[in-house]
C-alpha cells in the first residue's frame, strides 16, 4: 500500500525530462534561422528569456544564460564592425558616412577597407546579426535549464564516451563562470582593480588553476568508478552499426542543408527523417558495445513531450511562414522598409511560452 505525503507537504511534480529542454530550446533556434525580421527574433528571445527566468533553478549551470547574452552581444557588435570596417556587397543610396578608403592590390580585389557606410548596409547586417545571436541566447537557455548530469544519464549508450566529455565541459564551463565572479568580488572588495589587461591575469591564473585541479580530480574519480568499460561485440555488428551511424549522420546533414535553403524544400524533409531513422538504428545497436545500467533514470512524461512538442510547433509555423509569406520573414533591405510583426507568425512563437506554464516551480536545490 503506497505511503500517503505527510501532512502540510506538498507533492511537487517530477522535473522535465533534460532531453525535452534541449528539443525545445533547438526549435528556437531553428526557427531563428528561418527569418531576418527583428520583430520575430526579438519576441524569441523574449520569449526564451522568460521562460528561463520562470523555470531555472538554483544551480551552477543556471548562471551560463547571462554568459550567452553576452556572447550574442558581442558576435552582433562585431558583425556591425565588420561592415563598417570592410564594406558590405548591399546597395544602398542612404549614405550615412564616409570613412578614409585604404589602397589594397590587385590580389585583393573584391575587399575594401572604409569607404562609404550606407545605412541599408548597416541594416542588412544587423539582421543577419541578430539572427545568429538570438540562436546563440536559444543554445543559452538550454543550458541554464537542463540538467547535464541528468542528460548524461539519457544518452543512448553508443554516444556515452561523448556524452561524457561534453556533459563535463558543460558542468565546467558554470563553474568557471562563477570562479571568476567570485574572485573579481573579492578583488573589488579588498580595493584591487578587477578590469583591464592586469585584473585579467591576476583573475585568470586562479581560474584556471582551479579548473585543472578539478578536471585532475575528475579524472581520478571516473577512473576509479570504471568509465571506459567496453564489452566485445561481433565484427559484423560493429560494421553495421559504423555504416548506418555515418550513413543516417550524413543524411541528417543533407536534409538538414535542403531546409535551410529555397532550392532544397522538397528534398530536405525525406532525406532528413530518413538520415534519423538511420542513426537511430545504428545508435541502438551501438549501444552493445557499453554495457551499463541507470539509477532512476528519467521518463518522458507528458509534460516533458508537451515541452518538447512546443519547440517543434514553433520551428514548424516558422517553417511553414517562410514558405508562404516570405516577405513578412524578410523585410526589404533595398529599399529600406520598416520591419511590420506578423501576426501568424508572432502567435506560433508565444507558443513557446507554454514551458513556463509546465514545468514545476524552482526548488531550493536540485538533485543530480
Amino acid at each position: 500500500m503506497p505511503r500517503s505525503a505527510p501532512p502540510g507537504s506538498s507533492a511537487r511534480p517530477a522535473p522535465l525530462h533534460p532531453g525535452a529542454w534541449w528539443l525545445w530550446s533547438l526549435s528556437l533556434g531553428i526557427a531563428a534561422t528561418r527569418t531576418t525580421n527583428p520583430l520575430l527574433l526579438a519576441l524569441l528571445v523574449v520569449v526564451s528569456a522568460y521562460v528561463v527566468a520562470t523555470c531555472r533553478r538554483p544551480t551552477p549551470w543556471s548562471h551560463s544564460y547571462s554568459a550567452f547574452l553576452r556572447l550574442a552581444l558581442a558576435v552582433l557588435l562585431v558583425r556591425l564592425l565588420f561592415t563598417v570596417v570592410l564594406g558590405s556587397p548591399i546597395p544602398g543610396t542612404h549614405v550615412l558616412v564616409t570613412l578614409p578608403e585604404l589602397p589594397l592590390p590587385d590580389w585583393a580585389q573584391g575587399i575594401r577597407l572604409g569607404g562609404r557606410l550606407t545605412a541599408e548596409a548597416l541594416v542588412f547586417a544587423l539582421y543577419d546579426g541578430l539572427k545568429l545571436a538570438t540562436l546563440l541566447i536559444c543554445v543559452g537557455a538550454a543550458n541554464a535549464l537542463a540538467n547535464p548530469h541528468r542528460l548524461l544519464k539519457s544518452l543512448p549508450g553508443a554516444l556515452y564516451e561523448l556524452g561524457v566529455a561534453v556533459v563535463v565541459a558543460l558542468t565546467f564551463a558554470p563553474h568557471l563562470i562563477a570562479d571568476v565572479q567570485r574572485l573579481r568580488a573579492a578583488r573589488r572588495l579588498r580595493g584591487r582593480p578587477d578590469t583591464g589587461v592586469r585584473g585579467l591575469l591576476q583573475v585568470g591564473l586562479p581560474v584556471l588553476e582551479g579548473a585543472l585541479e578539478r578536471s585532475v580530480a575528475l579524472a581520478a574519480a571516473m577512473d576509479a568508478r570504471g568509465y571506459g568499460r567496453t564489452a566485445e561485440v561481433p565484427p559484423g555488428v560493429r560494421r553495421t552499426t559504423t555504416a548506418l551511424t555515418l550513413g543516417g549522420l550524413l543524411g541528417v546533414c543533407a536534409g538538414t542543408y535542403g531546409l535551410l535553403t529555397a532550392e532544397g524544400g522538397t528534398y530536405g524533409f525525406p532525406v532528413l527523417l530518413t538520415g534519423l531513422a538511420a542513426a537511430l538504428a545504428g545508435l541502438r545497436l551501438g549501444g552493445r558495445r557499453t554495457p551499463r545500467t541507470r539509477y532512476r533514470p528519467d521518463r518522458w512524461n507528458a509534460r516533458s513531450l508537451l515541452v518538447a512538442g512546443s519547440g517543434a510547433a514553433v520551428a514548424a509555423a516558422m517553417f511553414l511562414a517562410s514558405v508562404t509569406d516570405p516577405v513578412a520573414l524578410h523585410p526589404g533591405v533595398v529599399p529600406l522598409v520598416a520591419p511590420v510583426l506578423p501576426l501568424r507568425p508572432a502567435a506560433a512563437v508565444l507558443v513557446g511560452l507554454l514551458p513556463a506554464f509546465l514545468a514545476p516551480a524552482p526548488a531550493p536545490k536540485e538533485p543530480s
